[in-house]
């Protein structure tokens, strides 16, 4: 089964799904990547997404290849250029920055990778990414120089979701951003999900087991934490525990 028909098959069937982002320059050696797909085996995680806003570190092996090895878990690509493109993974989302107006990553990049892909194995999924300000700047929103969606302007982001999916977007990523001080509010979460009718996904900010059910409630079919997940080596569990 494809990713997309994963993550659709269980929007249907009512079921939340949990996502880890693997920051390659949060990845010390292969042990450290061992024990990181270790627990989200363990912990029941459904995917992993690969990449990162600013990628700084040069790894002396190949990431995706060695998940692929280690772990039976989708991986997912989540590209902030072509160059973070990777044919061993299962999957790329395909992302245009939707709540930006920087051309670059509403069309321009995605120009320079469609040769790349024309040929590739990996399941392309196009994807409406909408950057939500949740506190202070993040490294996506100053990398991509592009403002986010105010946090209380719910309207906003419905109608930016729709229009994503209206363009042909087969998925809708609301996302507050590495380090956000706080998650998408529920409502902005339950006005999106009101408006479309695409896979939702949230990110950014989560760092309860409560903050996950609350997105979750409100409508998000996949939610996706980062480093949280590092520094605390029982959040995933205690996330997913609460999740059902």
């Amino acid at each position: 089964m494809s990713v997309l028909d994963d993550i659709s098959e269980a929007r249907k069937s009512g079921k939340t799904q949990l996502a880890q982002l693997i920051d390659p320059d949060q990845i010390q050696d292969f042990d450290h990547l061992a024990d990181i797909a270790q627990r989200a085996e363990d912990s029941g995680v459904n995917h992993l997404f690969f990449g990162g806003s600013l990628v700084t570190q040069k790894m002396e092996f190949d990431i995706v290849q060695a998940l692929k090895k280690i772990t039976s878990i989708p991986v997912t690509l989540f590209p902030s250029s072509p160059s973070q493109i990777d044919e061993s993974a299962d999957a790329l989302l395909f992302l245009s920055l939707l709540s930006g107006r920087n051309p670059e990553y509403l069309i321009g990049h995605h120009v320079t990778a469609a040769p790349l892909l024309k040929n590739s194995s990996l399941e392309v999924i196009p994807t409406g990414y909408i950057l939500v300000g949740c506190g202070e700047p993040t490294t996506a929103e100053y990398v991509s120089h592009s403002f986010p969606i105010p946090y209380k302007k719910d309207e906003i982001a419905a109608s930016t979701a729709l229009a994503g999916q209206l363009l042909g977007m087969k998925m809708i990523y609301l996302d507050g951003g590495s380090g956000a001080e706080k998650p998408i509010s529920e409502s902005m979460i339950a006005t999106v999900r009101a408006w479309i009718d695409t896979p939702l996904v949230v990110g950014g900010g989560i760092r309860t087991p409560e903050d996950a059910k609350r997105a979750a409630n409100a409508g998000a079919d996949l939610i996706v934490v980062g480093n949280h997940a590092e520094k605390y080596p029982n959040f995933l569990a205690e996330l997913k525990a609460q999740m059902g």
